[in-house]
């Protein structure tokens, strides 16, 4: 699930129930969508390269 926190948003994961991966300064709707949505791994992990890359 993505949660909005001071600076962007980040991942909670709530099995581990602990924050995942990076904090996302701007709001990718696809990533959204897809973590409160399908929740498919294979599309969020291709998702997560593609915003990662335009953060760094």
């Amino acid at each position: 699930m993505a949660r909005g926190v001071p600076g962007g948003y980040r991942i909670w994961d709530n099995r581990g129930r602990h924050w995942w991966g990076e904090l996302y300064e701007l709001c990718p709707d696809d990533l959204l969508a897809e973590l409160n949505g399908a929740r498919d791994p294979d599309r969020i992990t291709a998702l997560l390269r593609v915003h990662r890359r335009r953060t760094r």
